[in-house]
């Protein structure tokens, strides 16, 4: 079926509950840094594949398949259909295995030539959302260790610091319908986006909490509001507020805790000799960068032309004061680009249903 790797250190992985699936699997490319260019000598290995299960796994009952993992080599391979919808979201992880530099696709056969070949079928501008989603989300780790690296917490919070007695004064009961009761009437004024895809849904969300937090209104404000609009009064909102203060530090405390005993210990001299994440800092510069190409050009540029300046930034060229404010910059200037992009809003989802049946009928029953 194809043309496999070349490199006998590099086999399509045998997955013993799955023994059809190397021969049903159409496409299987290099993943991560070594398909960006931003590997060094020890980099690991990483692969990522798409198969096409057996009629019985996909029209049966009793059997289900949607991925399989195997770590040594650390390989996942995709469920066709299930492959098909996160790449239709855009998600980073998964629509860059169509566009892998050739050299990197290790197994391509005629079925996975097909998904190449139409790949720009996947191109929407949800990639505004997932691609900066995932960014920020990079950024929000990178800005918790900061803290804690600037400001660990010194000792496991207790309630007297929060002037709470002992033992809570009002029984855990009262204490959780009094929570619920404010978290409902919050919920009430969340906007009801359920009719919206995932990636426009996040996309408001966060636009409408950027606009309460520049007028003031951040949680802490409505919550308090939704307290007082229910009838609670001040003394008793204090007591509820400084609980919740109490369950925040406990929980940052136990994070840190998890942070500090789990890391990988080369993150960690990176995070000790720089002051924040430059791993994390790496990925967020090429996720933004990336999702502009998406918008502008219409392609997805895994090969990263950049990659010398993406592994100085892994380094520590970049102050954390400067990766701040350039993904902010990055991230208004992406709004514009989304708005003027050529591309749809959405894929055409009946192209690619037609798409994945050639697929399925091309690999057979």
């Amino acid at each position: 079926m194809g043309t496999r790797a070349t490199n006998p250190m590099i086999p399509l992985p045998h997955f013993p509950a799955h023994p059809w699936l190397p021969e049903r699997t159409v496409l299987y490319v290099v993943h991560g840094s070594r398909a960006y260019g931003t590997n060094r000598p020890d980099s690991d290995y990483d692969y990522r594949g798409i198969c096409v299960p057996p009629r019985h796994y996909r029209d049966g009952f009793a059997h289900v398949f949607e991925q399989a993992h195997t770590d040594v080599p650390d390989a996942t391979v995709f469920e066709l259909r299930k492959f098909m919808g996160l790449c239709a979201d855009c998600n980073p992880n998964v629509i860059e295995m169509l566009w892998v530099a050739p050299e990197d696709r290790l197994l391509c056969t005629p079925a996975g030539q097909l998904l190449v070949q139409a790949r720009a079928l996947f191109l929407s501008r949800k990639a505004r959302y997932t691609f900066s989603g995932y960014a920020l989300a990079q950024l929000k780790r990178i800005q918790n260790h900061h803290r804690w690296l600037r400001d660990p917490p010194k000792a496991q919070p207790n309630r007297a610091d929060f002037g709470l007695p002992e033992r809570t004064a009002l029984p855990p009961d009262q204490l959780l319908a009094a929570e619920a009761a404010i978290r409902k009437q919050v919920d009430s004024w969340e906007l009801d986006l359920s009719g919206c895809d995932d990636a426009l849904r996040v996309h408001i969300h966060t636009q409408l909490d950027k606009a309460l937090l520049e007028m003031g209104l951040g949680n802490h404000q409505r919550y308090r509001a939704a307290g007082r609009l229910i009838g609670m009064d001040d003394n008793f909102l204090d007591l509820l507020d400084r609980e919740r203060q109490y369950k925040q530090a406990r929980d940052n405390w136990r994070a840190y805790q998890v942070w500090q005993n789990e890391r990988n210990p080369a993150r960690a001299a990176l995070e000790a000799r720089h002051g924040y994440d430059t791993k994390h800092a790496m990925h967020l510069v090429r996720l933004l960068r990336m999702c502009r190409e998406i918008l502008v050009e219409g392609e997805v540029r895994v090969r990263r032309a950049d990659a010398a300046e993406l592994l100085a930034i892994r380094d520590g060229a970049w102050e954390y004061e400067r990766l701040l404010a350039w993904a902010a910059e990055q991230d208004a200037e992406l709004g514009a680009l989304e708005r003027g992009s050529a591309l749809p809003k959405a894929p055409d989802r009946e192209r690619l249903d037609q798409l994945c049946l050639a697929v399925t009928d091309a690999v057979g029953q």
